[in-house]
């Protein structure tokens, strides 16, 4: 398993207000979020929980912030 392995729903969008993305809206299961300057939306499924590695490593790219950057402010919420 990968560093970003058994992060649950409820910690994976406390992270994502804290690097801060607004959450837009949830459709047929998949929950979006958004901040200024992104391409594309934040999107994960509500009912996988954990939420999937894969999952995360391509929301760090929509939202431009590294492995690194995303495994400090993992550290930092709790």
């Amino acid at each position: 398993m990968g560093r970003f392995s058994n992060i649950s729903i409820a910690r994976y969008r406390k992270i994502l207000a804290a690097l801060g993305l607004e959450y837009v809206r949830t459709t047929s299961g998949h929950e979006m979020w958004y901040k200024e300057g992104m391409l594309r939306d934040a999107v994960f499924q509500t009912h996988i929980d954990p939420v999937p590695e894969i999952i995360i490593r391509n929301n760090n790219r929509s939202i431009g912030i590294s492995s690194k950057d995303f495994e400090k402010k993992l550290a930092e919420v709790r």
